[in-house]
């Protein structure tokens, strides 16, 4: 089984493409996850890049924020059917509102899962604050209703909203890794969505009840035979990523950081597999 890793654009965009692929690719990375730009220049720039750097592209949906759900539906609809059309290796996500009804939640899993169908591209669902999927108990009713229901896993969100590291909801963690075909290696703790350093000892504990989870996925995958796991190491910028006061610098290097987790994750998992 191969262990993918990808940098997110999130975090990069000051950089141009050009200097951001150039990066990615000597950094070791497989491809990126990126939204679809609005501007027809610049998806042709990042499509032409991709390919001149032999760089795969995991496409990120984020853009519907709207709280009318009939306006919301209609552009979620819009931008997965424009994602999707432009082949990425699958969508990861952010999908409905933590105050949609589960009807209107379910709707919009079921639009996703329609376009998947229709286009041959998967769709997984990430697990993020404000969304269908912002907490355990919210996501299991739709691991529960939708069997086909896949995940992304961003298992920072959940100790952020649960300010815990989720030690008594083990049950629900366990049903969430067997829907995981993603995950968003970024390390959370009971008063936030992102540590500063997770190489910093002060974050080991939080480190550690992460890649227990991640290491559970890997297993799962493991012992499915699947082909492939993908992981993208996606700390973010501010406010994720603390800044020192009035400087407004930030206290690590996002780069730095994300770098370590990729160098982490994959030694480790060769390690893994080849035991």
């Amino acid at each position: 089984m191969e262990i993918k890793f990808y940098a997110p654009r999130w975090g990069n965009r000051h950089l141009t493409w050009t200097d951001f692929l150039r990066q990615v690719k000597a950094a070791g990375y497989n491809g990126i996850e990126a939204n679809l730009s609005a501007d027809a220049d610049e998806r042709e720039e990042m499509f032409t890049l991709l390919k001149t750097y032999e760089l795969e592209w995991i496409g990120q949906h984020f853009e519907t924020t709207t709280a009318n759900f009939i306006d919301h539906l209609q552009q979620y609809e819009t931008r997965l059917y424009a994602l999707a059309a432009a082949e990425p290796i699958f969508i990861n996500a952010q999908t409905g509102k933590d105050f949609f009804t589960k009807a209107q939640n379910s709707q919009l899993i079921e639009v996703a899962e329609r376009i998947s169908k229709e286009t041959g591209v998967a769709i997984v669902h990430e697990t993020h604050r404000g969304k269908f999927s912002f907490c355990t108990s919210s996501t299991e009713i739709y691991i529960d209703k939708f069997p086909n229901l896949r995940l992304t896993a961003d298992f920072s969100h959940w100790c952020c909203v649960a300010e815990s590291y989720l030690q008594d909801q083990q049950e629900i963690i366990n049903k969430a890794i067997q829907r995981t075909d993603h995950f968003h290696c970024r390390v959370g703790y009971p008063g936030g969505p992102q540590v500063n350093n997770p190489e910093a000892p002060e974050w080991k504990e939080a480190l550690d009840f992460h890649l227990v989870w991640w290491d559970a996925i890997i297993q799962n995958h493991m012992e499915k035979k699947s082909d492939a796991v993908t992981i993208t190491c996606e700390f973010g910028p501010f406010p994720y990523m603390q800044q020192l006061p009035f400087t407004q610098e930030p206290v690590s290097s996002l780069w730095d950081v994300n770098l370590f987790m990729k160098n982490l994750l994959k030694k480790r998992y060769q390690m893994m597999m080849v035991k």
